[in-house]
């Protein structure tokens, strides 16, 4: 297989995958070939069979792995669990911000690329966001059950706040006007009007 001077197996694979989420990102994966990809990662387009079955195999290979990791990590920041449902809404809205904004490209072909599975890929990516959608379902339960949250459907819920902080990913950029924390404070009180939470004691940054 050519290889890039003193690279690895390893490299080569982190490389592909790095180059594919780039291209996928930029022009979309339909419109992308292995060839392309090869051509960035610098190998022959043969070698990359070496790593990946196919191009589908590489973009389910793509999101599978960026629920794993986001999975990873949220279970990483709520190993200290907040007390109550208030301060694990604030918990995850601020996590999904963060975790979120600092892998825009792969956050993009998540949502955008997902028609481009086969059936069974799909349901299996589906099935993994589920998972996540399940841990903010859960907190909004807890939140009406209790009494700190006013919300008619919770699953619907989920799916408003999910695209409202998604969102943040199409505009913001670091050095903007304002940093992603004060971002995210915005955010997070818009988050707490829509599950009917009273708004919290704390001042809002200058806009």
């Amino acid at each position: 297989m050519a290889r890039k001077t003193g690279s690895s197996g390893e490299k080569t694979a982190a490389d592909l995958r790095a180059a594919a989420t780039q291209l996928f990102a930029r022009h979309g994966y339909a419109a992308v070939s292995m060839r392309q990809i090869a051509a960035v990662v610098g190998v022959q387009a043969g070698a990359l069979y070496l790593y990946i079955a196919d191009k589908q195999a590489l973009l389910f290979d793509l999101l599978d792995a960026h629920m794993t990791s986001l999975a990873a990590a949220w279970a990483d920041e709520s190993a200290a669990a907040a007390p109550d449902p208030a301060a694990q809404l604030e918990q995850f809205v601020r996590f999904h911000l963060h975790w979120h904004l600092a892998r825009a490209d792969a956050v993009f072909i998540s949502y955008m690329e997902l028609r481009n599975l086969t059936p069974e890929n799909f349901a299996k990516i589906e099935a993994r966001r589920r998972d996540y959608e399940d841990v903010l379902d859960g907190i909004l339960r807890a939140g009406v059950a209790t009494g700190v949250f006013s919300l008619p459907e919770t699953r619907l819920g989920v799916f408003g706040i999910i695209a409202l902080l998604n969102g943040v990913n199409t505009w913001f950029r670091a050095g903007g006007r304002l940093s992603l924390d004060e971002v995210s404070a915005v955010y997070l009180e818009m988050v707490r009007a829509a599950v009917g939470q009273s708004p919290a004691a704390q001042a809002l940054p200058d806009l």
